[in-house]
């Protein structure tokens, strides 16, 4: 699998599964209308942000991730990243080989640590992967997010020391 930094070109491949996912309402605190202007402005900020596309063998984008600052000022030595993989791609691997090569953005870029401040708690996979590359959950704000079939859930924040 190839991780490459995205261009504009890349987001017609990009938008159907980003919009799957947001549409679904299951992961993502983003509307579920969202256009997909308003995806690509979201997904696709500009540098010193980064976004990248995960390529499979067959040549297809089949992930995304975006990485940034978490915040500006005196919290900008704290990264954070975002990330979507085609719902038809699970389990192959796509989603840590995005977190990985965040991770070693992040260090390259000489962040002190990453941070996800809304991982939802019903996204089991999502938080296994991340504890299996050391994130830990250090804290849970309780009925932060409305899931179509869970009702309000919480949302983790995970943070892992670079």
């Amino acid at each position: 699998m190839l991780i490459r930094d995205a261009t504009a070109d890349d987001w017609p491949a990009v938008w159907p599964f980003f919009h799957r996912i947001v549409a679904a309402g299951e992961t993502y605190p983003y509307a579920l209308d969202m256009s997909a202007e308003q995806g690509r402005e979201v997904w696709m900020p500009p540098p010193p942000d980064r976004t990248t596309v995960a390529i499979d063998d067959e040549g297809l984008i089949v992930g995304s991730a975006k990485m940034n600052a978490n915040r500006q000022g005196n919290g900008d030595h704290v990264a954070s990243a975002s990330y979507m993989v085609d719902p038809d791609r699970h389990a192959r691997g796509v989603g840590r080989a995005l977190c990985e090569d965040s991770l070693r953005w992040a260090r390259a870029r000489g962040f002190l640590s990453m941070e996800f401040n809304a991982v939802v708690e019903t996204n089991v996979h999502a938080v296994k992967l991340y504890e299996s590359l050391g994130f830990r959950i250090t804290g849970t704000q309780p009925r932060a997010f409305r899931h179509p079939a869970e009702g309000l859930v919480g949302l983790h924040c995970m943070h892992v020391d670079l």
